[in-house]
């Protein structure tokens, strides 16, 4: 059985503009106003890191994981307010899909939090199981995300080892951290893709339409 560990935001859910509005709203009102909005320049890019780093730059004291509970739940609200987020083109088909293929076990990383990321999911109508969702709540690196998620889905599947496991995501630091681990990489959306060239990326898709999964296996596991 090989895995797929996919990314959210822009990955499976247009839902960039609603997360970042409802994430710099939700700081904003937790008192934390000077926000370096660069995110790239950040070395980790998740939620709960980003927090870390604004929180210690304009409130008192360290920074700690209870700290977002309150936080994520204001953040779900303020994404609940704004436009319903949508699938990227075809990806609530595509999980369907191998969902319903016995050699495919899927998982969902994300640098989210979780209860936004799973909001997101709802929205765009795609099929989980939240016991496969890993958000940044209590890990600040992708590489932990990742890895907490490849985990999630051993014990779900019942399975020891994946004979192999694609990471997809639609940013350079996804492409970072799936070479870091040592998995396959699929790149979506054209946002990135001049990163994704420089980075010398393998497979590349605009979107979920049309996408190939014998195409991207003879590529991969070469």
């Amino acid at each position: 059985m090989n895995l797929i560990v996919f990314d959210i935001d822009d990955t499976l859910t247009k839902s960039e503009f609603q997360h970042q509005l409802a994430y710099v709203n939700t700081m904003k009102e937790f008192g934390i106003t000077e926000i370096n909005q660069n995110w790239k320049t950040y070395q980790h890019h998740t939620d709960s890191y980003i927090l870390k780093e604004n929180f210690e730059r304009n409130l008192d004291g360290g920074f700690e994981f209870s700290f977002i509970e309150g936080f994520e739940k204001r953040m779900t609200e303020l994404i609940l307010d704004l436009e319903p987020v949508s699938e990227i083109l075809g990806a609530v088909e595509i999980i369907r899909s191998l969902n319903a293929n016995p050699d495919y076990a899927l998982a969902f990383a994300t640098g989210s939090l979780m209860k936004p990321a799973l909001e997101k999911l709802n929205q765009a109508g795609i099929d989980y199981d939240n016991k496969l969702v890993v958000g940044s709540n209590q890990i600040f690196e992708r590489e932990g995300i990742v890895s907490e998620a490849i985990q999630k889905a051993k014990t779900f599947y019942k399975v020891e080892a994946f004979d192999n496991i694609i990471s997809v995501g639609d940013g350079l630091w996804d492409l970072k951290t799936a070479r870091n681990l040592e998995i396959h990489f699929i790149g979506i959306g054209m946002k990135n893709y001049q990163d994704f060239k420089k980075g010398n990326i393998k497979y590349h898709i605009k979107d979920w339409k049309g996408f190939c999964l014998s195409n991207a296996e003879d590529v991969l596991f070469k």
